[in-house]
């Protein structure tokens, strides 16, 4: 019998979602799924942030890009780089490249979050508020990790729709609750080191 108490505490940590505000950028971690960039695009043409920022180079466990992972008959460019694949899906919905910035460095997630950090520093930007657009089930870690690179920041987090894991049904198939649970071991396994650090443990 499904216990649901336990599945809603895992939901709602795991998959985290907000009513959206216009925002200062629109950030995306590092994927081979076009459909991060595909919402980002509309988004920017709805008015919710003037600039995108895709992040990342490759996984840092495969050490090179590991491919478009879905949609390869419409994004069928050889691409070196998450970034570049992802500004290619966003040129490709009418996003311009000016408003696109670039961040090609990261090779996991913490990563993303540095990196970005360093770009918008370099462009002398104040990141009052941000929209991150994400995968579901990977929405708690890439907030925790954000929010430490931008603590004043206020986030708003955009999981995109197009995914056969989320929040409604994750706990149905052997994939989703793999994915779930593998994202909660990341972040107790990632985040000891970074919070010892921060109460000086």
């Amino acid at each position: 019998m499904m216990n649901d108490k336990f599945i809603n505490q895992i939901t709602e940590f795991i998959f985290v979602e907000n009513k959206l505000d216009k925002s200062d950028i629109i950030f995306i971690p590092g994927s081979g799924f076009p459909q991060l960039a595909e919402e980002a695009a509309k988004l920017y043409h709805q008015g919710m942030a003037p600039y995108v920022l895709p992040s990342g180079k490759y996984s840092i466990l495969k050490g090179e890009f590991s491919g478009v992972q879905q949609k390869q008959k419409l994004y069928d460019g050889k691409y070196a780089t998450e970034w570049e694949f992802l500004k290619e899906v966003l040129k490709k919905n009418q996003v311009p490249e000016e408003r696109i910035l670039r961040e090609d460095q990261a090779t996991y997630t913490y990563e993303n979050a540095i990196y970005s950090r360093k770009v918008t520093d370099y462009l002398n930007m104040d990141i009052e508020k941000a929209i991150i657009c994400c995968k579901p089930y990977h929405a708690r870690r890439s907030l925790l990790y954000y929010q430490l690179l931008y603590p004043k920041t206020v986030f708003y987090m955009y999981p995109i729709q197009d995914s056969d894991v989320k929040r409604e049904n994750w706990y149905f198939t052997e994939k989703g609750i793999g994915l779930v649970f593998g994202e909660i071991q990341k972040i107790g396994e990632q985040f000891v080191d970074l919070t010892k650090e921060m109460i000086k443990i």
